[in-house]
């Protein structure tokens, strides 16, 4: 068995090749940061969803309620993505991972009915070590 130390030793030899980190996943747009309205929902600390995600939930321009004859609004549906994941995240205990359910219709060009999805929220680790949630299709990680 390895001390920490011996361990830390070998790997002060290695050379990063290259760090992805939240920030730039945010800044390419792979992650869009929710947290400002996150913290109007009841959510205490940074909340960004995949870009995925958003487009399948949350996206909705005034030619998609023209186009579906359907009046929906982007905030509205933002809001309604971030007040389910709120309640799934209390009820969810010590788990870091916990599923989402939410209404929404989709983004098609043609639904008018609302349909459940589901996807998830994790909590991890930022880019200095604090504590972050991450909204995601089911099959993202």
């Amino acid at each position: 068995m390895r001390t920490n130390s011996e361990i830390k030793s070998f790997f002060d030899d290695c050379n990063v090749i290259s760090v992805y980190t939240r920030e730039n996943a945010i800044d390419d747009g792979v992650l869009v940061d929710v947290s400002e309205m996150a913290k109007e929902a009841g959510f205490k600390i940074p909340v960004a969803m995949t870009s995925t995600l958003w487009n399948d939930c949350v996206a909705w321009s005034d030619e998609d309620s023209k186009k579906q004859k359907t009046h929906q609004d982007q905030d509205g549906r933002l809001w309604d993505v971030l007040y389910m994941a709120i309640l799934a995240a209390k009820g969810a205990g010590s788990n870091r991972q916990v599923p989402v359910r939410v209404y929404r219709i989709k983004r098609d060009g043609q639904s008018q009915q609302a349909t459940m999805m589901t996807f998830k929220s994790h909590i991890g680790s930022g880019d200095q070590g604090e504590a972050v949630i991450t909204l995601m299709l089911m099959n993202e990680d």
